[in-house]
This record gives structure tokens, sequence and C-alpha cells, in this order.
């Protein structure tokens, strides 16, 4: 029995010609042409084929490992250097480490093929596509801003758990903002946003999700313009603020917000970063690097940025403001608190006025009348209703702090709640009293 010989298609081809330009059936000019080869090397192949037969146009590299193939100590020791320094890291963070700190001269690709290899990353299956129709970029830098807060455990336990305000250019994908706060809120974003007034001047829009911080989602609020205390800041400023209606819609962000919880995370813990004070001094520093890597150039070069007034003052401007109506004791209620003007005008003057009250980040409340500030005082704090808190936000609230008060006579007494067994004891004392008195 003859042996069998395994050939590729295009082997095979390539026999056919060759036998066709050794009958003289086909010129040797049409073979090349044919084959995509040079003159020079068809004579190569048809030297091989008068040499060796068929087995001549067979490859000799079939079956034999490949020259580029990694060396079997090189791939050990990139393996057991993720495994010490990257366990978790993805394909591509790691290649960045392994060349950049460690050294290694490898491509990315092989480093995705060992980690897969060994069991130490496992491709994702993709999910099914859902049609979100694209938008074209911004064609200036500073058109469009879009801000988000991400909530996460930044510091992977080595910390509080916290949230990250991220503020994305929508033309060039531009990180113009980092800052980590303990929860999102609204004085967050004022500090966030008076540091990127600071820097880069005002942006012609905002692009935000519809968070309470942004809008006043429920239409029937009582006594409401429709404008949050954030909402209302920009308007002063002159900055537009639009709400997306799906997180697709900011896409820029919620990717931006992703890929910092892989790489952001894992560049801390190779720092030793474990507070948000230590790492909002670092941001800047990771940010540069960001920005060099991932952002593009605007289509134009105009910057659509506006300079800051000369008039503006940020401070009096990103802060909360509210209006209250003085009683006929020139009184007011805010924060659970009565608060009593001292004031040297005619006290029948500024019965049932309006009074603007400013709250800054530090926490300073201060009372305007006309433009001019008044002097105050605290008369009495009001008893404390259920706290509203989003979740977001329950989870940085102590429960020691929520503990109401007792109040006995005029003295105020406060202590905490007793436990449900110290109740029943309770109970169970009083009774015995009770029953000590009817024997008696």
């Amino acid at each position: 029995m003859e042996d069998l010989i395994e050939m590729s298609r295009k082997e095979r081809t390539r026999l056919e010609i060759i036998l066709r330009v050794n009958d003289g059936s086909m010129k040797r000019s049409d073979a090349s042409t044919e084959l995509n080869v040079s003159s020079r090397h068809l004579r190569r192949l048809l030297h091989n084929y008068y040499a060796g037969g068929v087995n001549g146009l067979i490859s000799r590299r079939r079956g034999q490992p490949s020259n580029n193939m990694l060396p079997k100590v090189l791939k050990e020791q990139i393996v057991s250097r993720i495994k010490e320094n990257y366990p978790d890291f993805g394909p591509t963070l790691a290649h960045e480490k392994l060349t950049s700190v460690d050294g290694f001269k490898v491509s990315l690709g092989s480093v995705r093929n060992i980690m897969i290899s060994s069991d130490i990353w496992s491709p994702r299956r993709k999910k099914k596509l859902k049609i979100h129709q694209l938008r074209k970029r911004k064609k200036r830098f500073g058109e469009l801003v879009q801000i988000d807060g991400s909530p996460h455990d930044w510091f992977e336990g080595r910390g509080p758990i916290c949230c990250l305000l991220v503020f994305v250019d929508d033309a060039t994908s531009k990180l113009v903002q980092l800052k980590f706060v303990s929860v999102e809120s609204t004085n967050g974003y004022f500090e966030a946003m008076n540091e990127y007034l600071k820097t880069y001047g005002r942006p012609l829009a905002l692009y935000s999700d519809k968070h309470s911080i942004f809008r006043v989602n429920i239409k029937t609020a009582y006594k409401s313009d429709g404008k949050t205390q954030f909402s209302r800041a920009l308007e002063e400023l002159g900055i537009r603020l639009i709400c997306a209606h799906s997180p697709q819609a900011k896409g820029r962000v919620e990717r931006a917000n992703k890929v910092l919880q892989d790489r952001l995370v894992k560049e801390m813990r190779l720092k030793g970063i474990s507070s948000i004070k230590d790492a909002n001094k670092w941001l800047p520093s990771f940010q540069k690097e960001y920005n060099d890597r991932f952002s593009i150039e605007p289509l134009e070069r105009e910057d659509a940025h506006r300079p800051l007034l000369q008039e503006c003052d940020l401070d009096n401007i990103l802060c909360k403001k509210e209006i209250r109506t003085l009683s006929t004791n020139l009184e007011f209620q805010y924060n659970n608190k009565i608060y009593q003007i001292k004031t040297k005008r005619p006290a029948y003057a500024m019965r049932k006025q309006k009074v603007e009250i400013t709250e800054r980040n530090s926490g300073k409340i201060e009372v305007r009348y006309k433009g001019v500030n008044l002097n105050y005082k605290i008369f009495e704090e009001r008893t404390k209703q259920g706290l509203i808190l989003n979740a977001k936000e329950i989870r940085n609230v102590e429960t020691s702090t929520l503990q109401p008060e007792f109040k006995g006579g005029n003295a105020r007494a406060t202590q905490s709640l007793p436990l449900v067994g110290e109740i029943g004891s309770l109970h169970q004392r009083i009774a015995n009293k009770t029953e000590l008195k009817k024997c008696s």
C-alpha cells in the first residue's frame, strides 16, 4: 500500500500548476502570476519538485514548533510574576506592568495566551448586543463635559468605601476632574466643580444622569421651582445642565468609570494608597498618565471654555442657598434649628421679610437681608424627625448618630436607646414592684 501524502489546499494548487509547467501546457510567466510568486521563487519550486517529487513541495516545517515560540523558561517566569504581583490583572494591564516595570520583552497576545493557558484569566462571554445609536463627539474641548459619581470599594478593604466623582470631556475623552468623596452629594460636586472651574474655566454644558442632586424628580414637589442647589449654581455661572435618559447616553463617562474601577484600584494597591486624602493627592499624576494614553485630539483646536468673570465669587455660588420668611419675633427655622436675628434695625421693618440663608461647604451659615449679612444666634434645636437618605448615603451614616434623644422636664439628657433585652427586664422589674405593692 502506497504511503499517503497530506497536503494543504495551497500546496495542492501549487502542485497542479507545477505539473502543467512541467508538461509544457503553461508558461512560467503565467505560472508566476497564478501562484503570485516571483520568477525566481518559481524556479526554486521547480527545482524542489525535480529533486524530491511531490514531497519537495510540502513545507518542511510541518509538525515542528514555531521559531517565534517563547522559551518554556520565559513562560514560567512570566506566569510566576503574574501570580505573585498581578493575579487579578487583565492581559492589557498585566502586559503594561510586565514590560514597563519587570522588563519582559513580550507581546500583548503572548501574555493573553499565557494567562488563558495557565487559568489565570478567562475571556468573558460576550453579552447579547443592544442597539444604541452612536452620537458624534462634540467638536471643541469644553463644549460638553460628562459628569458622574462612581461608588465602589476603591481601597479593597484597606480604607472606607467611598465615591469617585468623574468629569470627562466629550470631545477628547480626557479626564478633566477626579475627586474622591465619602458619598455622592451636592457638597462633593461643589468641591469638584470649584477645582475644575479654577483649572479650565466655565464649560458650555454639563451632561449628567437624573440623580436628585441635578434635578427635582418629583413633579408635584411642594414650593419647588424645579431647581436643585447644583442646578441653581450652574445657572448663576452660565453653564447649561443636560440630564441623560439612560446610562448609554453618557457612555464616555460610564466607560471611564469601568476602566477606573479596574486600573485605578490596582494602581492604588501597588502604590499602597488606602485613604481618601492620600488618593486625592496622587490623582493628578494618574490623571495625566491616563490622558496621555487614552485621550484624543478634538476636531477643532478652539477651546470652548469661558474664563471666570472677575466679580465671580465661586465660594458664594457653589454653596447651598435657601429662602426663609422671618416671623414677628425675627426668627426662622433651618435644619431643625431655630435662629434668632440680632439687628439694630427697627424690628417691625423686618417682620415677615424674606432672608437668604447661605450654607458654605465648611458648614458656616450666613443670613442675608437685602445683601447685608445679619447677626444671629441659635435659640433652640427642634426635635429631629426621621432622616431621608438614599441607598448611596445610608452606608456612610453611623448608626450611633441615628439614635434619638430622651428629654425629661426642662433639662435635656441624651442617652442611647435600651436594647430589646433591657426593655424586657425593665418591664419585669416594674411588674415585680407592682406585685409587692399588692401583697403589702
